[in-house]
């Protein structure tokens, strides 16, 4: 029986550049019992618009880490859809560390998905963003039109990551207390305002709450019997197939997923003849870095592939 926190609504009071309410979604918890767990998720734009942008976060952010883009997609006229992974933001957070697997963040939000009947949706994933929702996208193919991907990856064991992405895994693991705030600020060039910083740790009062955050790094899929693996060796199938538009926006400054954007131009038809952009100046979490050059660099990407 799954057993879990939800963080109190004042932690969420008065963010700065974040006027977005929650909407909240009941997932299955996969323990085996009736149990369910509620995913949140943000939004803007108009409900009948002919686009909408699906923006996921991954480790240890939330959908605030999308603030500067949001406001520009809106104002494209697109609406826009920014959950929370279940043990971040506002979405409910497991307290052990054995909840959290790979292959349960999938189906937690692909039954998010599912539930909320999202179609017509760009994606656009950074991180475990990128992990977790081109899963969503290969097994939902029809309610995607095209896929930006950004600092981020879809692991095989064929492929080991970078050495920095180790040093990470191994850091996250040993490191006494784990100060998100702390963690945003590392990954980013810019420097974080004091409220920006608090913003990123408020869905987390202590330590109780960061059981995804903490162990996050080590679902990482290692070995060919890994079940995300094999299951991610199936998704590549479907990229590999993928014929409808796909642009890679990494950023010259992250030494944990740098190069990582050659394999999608290289393997994914959809890839081939787009407008791909090697954003300068920014590190692994481009949104902070380079929000605002992201969100043009997509909105340029939808309105030059129109479906």
């Amino acid at each position: 029986h799954m057993k879990f926190a939800r963080t109190p609504d004042d932690r969420f009071t008065n963010l700065p550049d974040w006027p977005y309410e929650p909407h909240y979604t009941e997932v299955s918890a996969g323990d085996g019992t009736s149990n369910t767990l509620r995913v949140a998720h943000h939004e803007g734009g108009p409900k009948d618009a002919k686009t909408t942008v699906l923006l996921m976060h991954g480790e240890p952010s939330w959908s605030f880490l999308y603030r500067k883009m949001m406001a520009i997609h809106i104002a494209a006229g697109h609406r826009v859809i920014a959950p929370d992974l279940i043990g971040f933001g506002r979405s409910d957070k497991p307290l052990q560390t054995t909840d959290y697997t790979y292959e349960r963040h999938v189906a937690w939000m692909n039954e998010w998905l599912n539930k909320n009947d999202f179609t017509g949706m760009t994606f656009v994933g950074q991180d475990w963003g990128g992990l977790i929702g081109l899963r969503l996208v290969t097994a939902n193919v029809n309610r995607f039109d095209r896929i930006v991907v950004a600092n981020t990856g879809l692991p095989l064991a064929t492929r080991e990551p970078s050495d920095a992405f180790r040093a990470w895994q191994k850091f996250s693991q040993e490191v006494p207390v784990f100060d998100v705030g702390m963690m945003m600020s590392g990954g980013s060039k810019t420097e974080l305002a004091p409220e920006v910083i608090a913003a990123y740790n408020a869905p987390f009062p202590d330590e109780s709450y960061k059981s995804a955050a903490r162990i996050f790094p080590t679902l990482y899929p290692d070995g060919v019997d890994h079940p995300s693996n094999i299951a991610n060796t199936k998704a590549w199938e479907v990229l590999h197939a993928w014929n409808k538009p796909l642009l890679t926006a990494f950023t010259d400054g992250d030494p944990i997923t740098q190069g990582g954007h050659k394999t999608f131009q290289l393997e994914v038809p959809g890839a081939k003849g787009q407008a791909h952009t090697l954003i300068s100046g920014g590190g692994h979490f481009l949104q902070e870095d380079k929000g605002e050059e992201f969100a043009a660099v997509v909105n340029a990407f939808i309105a030059a592939n129109p479906v």
